[in-house]
């Protein structure tokens, strides 16, 4: 039986909760629901650290088992080191995971940030990317950073730009000119034209080849990473009422609808633009697989209300599967107790099954030029 690829988890910031919510889904078992390795990208000692001081805060009962993986701090010198454990390439339950050690430049102390390891937190990151490039893993999971700190240490994007997320790091590691941002929980997936924008910019960003691209990329990603051959889409109006007739914005006449029009006519199943009061209905959502919604809060509000704790950030557009986990680093939290792993287990859980459903080079319609 051919060996199923793992699912690799990026612990982010060592100073908040990434390795918490591991220990804990280790400790309750639950890393093992996926029938495939875990791999997780952190400091060994930081763990080990974190481990303990989780048993003597009465969180975890006891320190759950891993196996650690020291070498060169890059992908294939890590891949090399794995092939020559065999513990490592079956996942046998002896362990609950394969640890990644990637050392920090300075000792680890939970909820106080230090900048020093900055630099350690950008090598997970490329060493993911690397290993989803090349096919050593199947998804990629996040957990969560602190950008400051990233920012603060002189962590900078391929384009020399600074260091603005997980998002724009993945999109320029893979050659991408443009991703998507999708929250997704077990009620709805929605996806976003524009992201963190001031709503007095949100209008002008909204341009036909936004639009164009967005949709473009949300159909591909539904047909080749959620197996969907026909994915049904409904798409917000940016005005109230979705512009009423032009009476109460037109850009709705001018931009959105003529670029869906072009996908309703290569034979795409998409709305025109709809009024998101009416979207976001129960008779509506029944029978969509996806919405896309103009700006962050127009969408995200309705998404999160109807499952918060469970929901799933995916970028789509990436060559990869990726999922992250919806919360940021919990300083206060970190090595006391009180974090939750839900999160986390669900970015898991969608990862794993992505990789399942995923149809590749599977044609369905024309792409839009």
């Amino acid at each position: 039986m051919q060996k199923k690829l793992p699912l690799l988890i990026t612990t982010g910031e060592p100073a908040g909760i990434g390795m918490d919510v591991v220990l804990l889904l280790a400790q309750e078992g639950k890393l093992q629901d996926f029938a495939r390795p875990i791999w997780v990208t952190a400091e060994a000692e930081a763990m080990q650290a974190r481990a303990d001081k989780l048993v003597a805060a009465g969180v975890l009962t006891t320190c759950p088992p891993w196996q650690t993986i020291t070498a060169q701090v890059n992908a294939d010198d890590f891949v090399e080191q794995i092939a020559q454990q065999t513990d490592a390439s079956n996942n046998d339950n002896k362990y609950t995971f394969v640890l990644l050690d990637i050392p920090c430049g300075a000792p680890v102390v939970a909820g106080h940030i230090d900048i020093n390891n900055a630099l350690m937190v950008a090598q997970q990151l490329e060493i993911a990317h690397q290993m989803a490039s090349n096919n050593t893993v199947a998804a990629i999971v996040t957990g969560p950073l602190q950008k400051s700190a990233l920012i603060d240490a002189g962590i900078k994007l391929l384009d020399g730009t600074m260091f603005s997320g997980h998002t724009e790091f993945f999109m320029q590691q893979s050659g991408c000119d443009k991703v998507v941002m999708m929250l997704a929980n077990q009620a709805m997936k929605v996806a976003l034209v524009t992201t963190h924008l001031a709503l007095k910019d949100v209008p002008a960003a909204i341009t036909a080849d936004n639009v164009r691209q967005t949709v473009q990329i949300v159909i591909d990603d539904m047909r080749e990473k959620f197996g969907l051959t026909q994915p049904r889409i409904l798409v917000c109006g940016l005005n109230p009422h979705a512009g009423e007739g032009g009476h109460l914005g037109t850009e709705e006449i001018d931009i959105i609808n003529p670029v869906l029009q072009e996908f309703i006519n290569a034979g795409v199943d998409i709305s025109e633009a709809m009024p998101a009061d009416t979207l976001f209905t129960p008779r509506h959502l029944a029978n969509c697989d996806a919405v896309i919604a103009m700006y962050h809060d127009q969408g995200l509000p309705v998404l999160k209300s109807h499952g918060f704790g469970d929901t799933v950030n995916l970028t789509l557009g990436l060559p990869y599967i990726r999922t992250s986990v919806d919360h940021g680093t919990a300083l206060d939290l970190a090595g006391r107790g009180g974090a939750s792993a839900t999160s986390l287990y669900q970015a898991l859980t969608m990862a794993n099954e992505m990789v399942g459903k995923s149809l590749i080079n599977r044609p369905l319609y024309k792409s839009v030029p």
